[in-house]
């Protein structure tokens, strides 16, 4: 990945807590998983432009940045823990940003984006912040990417190459399915990925659906 300002792509927040943040996803998230972060963010903070939320008015342009990059860190050694990997990473992304020396409130503001940024209508009721996560997280994907112009995308994506970012993700949530049965109650995400590699042909629903998508797998 590349930190430094790349043509088209929108600038990283560039706060001592922001660089941590990344600094920490880097080292303990896979690389694919690591890019998805980042892009992740990249996303939100276009859909915020293009839904005219202001930063500072609407929402914390950092707080969104903090939540996006950290979303995933559910799925790192330190948050693989007894929980969906939702509530894991929403856990390990507090106790960073508490150890941090981030406010309270603010803390509990990323817990909220991080836990629910999986789950379509609920997020986007609690606020500009989480909705904006469960938006860039999606654009990811490919879905609703219609405020990313083609110049803007191929910038963001040569800055952060996917390298099978859904292949990955799904690897990384059903391994900790596998070793920790507690981490897929029925009807979440990581029980239904279990289920999905269980049978023929092995595909994934979340890995078919962004082989189709704008951005690919």
């Amino acid at each position: 990945m590349n930190d430094e300002m790349t043509t088209g792509v929108p600038p990283l927040p560039d706060t001592p807590l922001a660089r941590r943040a990344l600094a920490l996803v880097r080292e303990t998230e896979s690389t694919a998983t690591a890019n998805h972060s980042v892009r992740s963010a990249l996303f939100a903070r276009l859909r915020a432009d293009h839904q005219g939320a202001e930063p500072g008015r609407d929402y914390d342009p950092e707080l969104l940045f903090l939540a996006c990059v950290l979303h995933d860190i559910g799925l790192t050694k330190a948050g693989d823990r007894h929980q969906r990997f939702e509530v894991d990473g929403a856990d390990t992304a507090a106790e960073f940003l508490t150890a941090q020396g981030l406010p309270t409130a603010a803390v509990d503001a990323v817990w909220e984006a991080v836990a629910l940024h999986t789950t379509p209508g609920i997020a986007e009721r609690r606020g500009t912040l989480c909705a904006l996560v469960h938006q860039g997280t999606g654009m990811d994907f490919g879905w609703d990417t219609d405020c990313v112009d083609d110049a803007t995308g191929a910038a963001i994506h040569a800055a952060y190459p996917r390298l099978s970012m859904a292949t990955t993700l799904t690897d990384e949530i059903v391994a900790q399915a596998q070793r920790r049965p507690e981490k897929a109650p029925p009807f979440s995400i990581a029980s239904e990925l279990l289920r999905e590699r269980s049978v023929p042909p092995h595909r994934t629903r979340m890995e078919t659906m962004a082989d189709a998508a704008r951005w690919g797998n």
